[in-house]
C-alpha cells in the first residue's frame, strides 16, 4: 500500500469536489436562500484541505497497485458522503445521522430520504441534492480519473473497483483515462438532452435541469415532495421513463451506438435485450392487474403508470406518481423484488444487474443439460463466446454474499422493532438503491432509528460498490503483506 499515492489522489479529488459546491453557492446567491456563507465556508474548506493535503504528497507518484485501488475508491466514497452531509446539517439542519443517510443516498443514487416538505426548502440545498445524485451515477472514481489524467499513474485498478457488473476487465477505449472521458461525453449529453425535453415540456429552467441530473443518473430525488406526479404531465412521464431506460442501459453499450451511429448494438447485446424484455413482461403483468384490480379508468391509464413506475423502479431511480406501496394484491411485492434484478452492468442503475442472471439462468440450463448426459463436455457461453470460469464463480459467490448481507441487515432491522414487510422493503431498496420501500418506508426513512440509518447508509455504500469492493478493504486479509 502506498499513502502518498493515496493521499495525493485525495486531495486533488477534494480541490475538485469544492467545484461541485460553486452551482449550489450561485443559486443560493441568485434566490437569496440564505445558504450562501454555508457553501462558501464549505467550498473555502474544501478547497484549503485539499490543496495541503496535495501539495504534501504531490512529489509521490508511484504506481498505482490492486490494493491501492480499492482503497482509493472506499477512501473517496467515504469522503465525498462525509463533504456531502455537511451542507444538510448548516442548512436544513439535519442530525448527523440523518445528514449522512441523505448525503449517502444521493451519492449511492438510492433516493431513499428522511427530508420532507421540499417544495419548502431552499432552491440551493434542493439542486445540491440532485446534484450529488448526477456525480454519483457516473461514479466519483471514474469522474476523477476522467479529470486527472496529469496525475501519471495507472487508472485501471480504480476503475475495475468501482464499475459494476462481473465484465470488469473491458475496456471501451485503450486508455483507461480516455475510456472514463467517453463516459462523460456521453452522461453529459443524455443530460443536456433530458433537461431540454423537460423544458419543453412545461418544467421551469431550474426544475428542468435539477430533474434531469437525478433522472440520467437514476437517482430519483426530485424538488417536490409529490416526485414526478407534481406536474401530472404525460410528456414528462415519457421523457423521464425513456431516460430512466437510458440509464439503466450499459455505457458501453451506448458507447458503441454512439461511435456506429447505429442502434444495433442494443440489440446485439443479449443483456440489453433480456432488460428489455424483461421490462415489458412485468409491465404488461402490472398494467392488467391494476386494470382488473386497480380501479383504473381502463387499460391505457392502468399501462401508463405501470410503464412509468415499472422502469422507475428496475432501473432503481424511484421517481413517482403514484404510491404503489397501496396497490392491489402482490404489486408492492412484484416491485419490490424487481428492484433486485436492476439495470444492465456498466450503467447507473442499482440491483444486482441483468448480466448476473443471465450467466447465473444460462449456468442453470447446462446443469440440467448435465445430469440429462453426464458425459457432456460444454462450457457456459454467452454471445457465442465462453464464459472465463473466474467469472462464473464470482457470479455465483456474489449471490451467495448478497443474499447473506440481505438477511443480516434485515435481522437488525427487525432488532430495532420495524416490522418484517419494512424492514424486508428497507434493506431491498437500500443495497438495490432504489429508494422507496414499503411499510414506514413506503414514503421517507423518517422515522427510523439512528442505529437502523447507520447500518442503511452502510447498505447502500455496499449496494452501489458492489458489496465485494467495501468487504474487501474490511477484511484482514487485505491489510497483511
Amino acid at each position: 500500500m502506498n499513502p502518498a499515492i493515496i493521499a495525493n489522489i485525495l486531495g486533488i479529488w477534494m480541490l475538485l469536489f469544492s467545484g461541485s459546491l460553486l452551482p449550489p453557492s450561485i443559486i443560493s446567491l441568485l434566490y437569496h436562500d440564505g445558504e450562501t456563507l454555508h457553501f462558501s465556508l464549505l467550498v473555502l474548506f474544501s478547497l484549503l484541505v485539499g490543496l495541503v493535503v496535495w501539495l504534501l504528497s504531490a512529489k509521490h507518484k508511484t504506481q498505482l497497485h490492486t490494493r491501492d485501488g480499492f482503497i482509493i475508491v472506499v477512501v473517496l466514497w467515504l469522503v465525498t458522503s462525509l463533504l456531502g452531509m455537511l451542507p444538510f446539517i448548516f442548512g436544513p439542519g439535519l442530525s448527523i445521522a440523518d445528514a449522512l443517510f441523505e448525503s449517502v443516498s444521493a451519492f449511492t443514487t438510492t433516493g431513499a430520504t428522511v427530508m420532507t416538505g421540499l417544495d419548502e426548502l431552499p432552491p440551493s440545498i434542493l439542486f445540491f441534492r440532485q446534484e450529488m445524485q448526477w456525480l454519483g451515477g457516473i461514479g466519483v472514481v471514474v469522474s476523477a480519473i476522467a479529470l486527472l489524467p496529469m496525475l501519471g499513474i495507472g487508472g485501471m485498478q480504480m476503475f475495475k473497483a468501482e464499475t459494476p457488473g462481473p465484465m470488469k476487465d473491458e475496456k471501451l477505449t485503450p486508455r483507461i483515462a480516455h475510456t472514463a472521458q467517453a463516459l462523460w461525453k456521453l452522461y453529459l449529453v443524455m443530460t443536456v438532452a433530458c433537461a431540454l425535453l423537460y423544458w419543453v415540456g412545461g418544467m421551469s429552467p431550474f426544475d428542468a435541469v435539477a430533474h434531469s441530473l437525478s433522472t440520467v443518473s437514476t437517482g430519483g430525488f426530485s424538488t417536490h415532495d409529490a416526485s414526478l406526479g407534481y406536474f401530472d404531465s404525460v410528456f414528462i412521464e415519457v421523457v423521464a421513463t425513456l431516460f430512466m431506460l437510458i440509464g439503466g442501459i450499459s455505457f458501453g453499450v451506448h458507447f458503441l451506438v454512439w461511435k456506429r451511429l447505429s442502434i444495433r448494438p442494443y440489440w446485439q447485446s443479449v443483456e440489453v435485450r433480456v432488460f428489455l424484455l424483461f421490462v415489458l413482461a412485468v409491465t404488461l403483468v402490472t398494467g392488467t392487474v391494476l386494470d382488473l384490480e386497480g380501479g383504473r379508468d381502463g387499460i391505457l391509464e392502468s399501462l401508463r403508470y405501470a410503464s412509468f413506475t415499472v422502469v422507475s423502479v428496475v432501473t432503481s431511480t424511484g421517481f413517482g406518481i403514484d404510491d404503489f406501496s397501496v396497490w392491489p394484491t402482490m404489486l408492492p411485492l412484484l416491485l419490490i423484488l424487481i428492484s433486485f434484478v436492476g439495470g444492465c452492468a456498466g450503467s447507473t442503475a442499482g440491483g444486482m444487474k441483468v448480466i448476473r442472471f443471465v450467466i447465473m439462468g444460462k449456468g442453470a440450463g447446462l446443469e440440467i443439460q448435465r445430469l440429462m448426459h453426464p458425459s457432456m463436455i460444454k462450457p457456459l457461453q454467452l454471445q457465442n463466446k465462453v464464459v472465463d470460469v473466474r467469472v462464473a464463480d464470482a457470479v455465483r459467490s456474489f449471490f451467495s454474499v448478497y443474499v447473506a448481507t440481505f438477511v443480516l441487515f434485515m435481522l437488525f432491522l427487525m432488532e430495532q422493532g420495524l416490522d418484517q414487510v419494512t424492514a424486508f422493503s428497507a434493506v431491498a431498496t437500500c443495497m438495490n438503491n432504489l429508494g422507496p420501500g414499503l411499510g414506514e418506508v413506503a414514503a421517507s426513512f423518517q422515522s427510523v432509528s439512528d442505529s437502523a440509518k447507520w447500518i442503511l447508509s452502510f447498505a447502500m455504500l455496499l449496494g452501489r460498490l458492489e458489496i465485494f469492493t467495501l468487504l474487501v478493504v474490511l477484511s484482514p486479509s487485505f491489510w497483511r503483506r
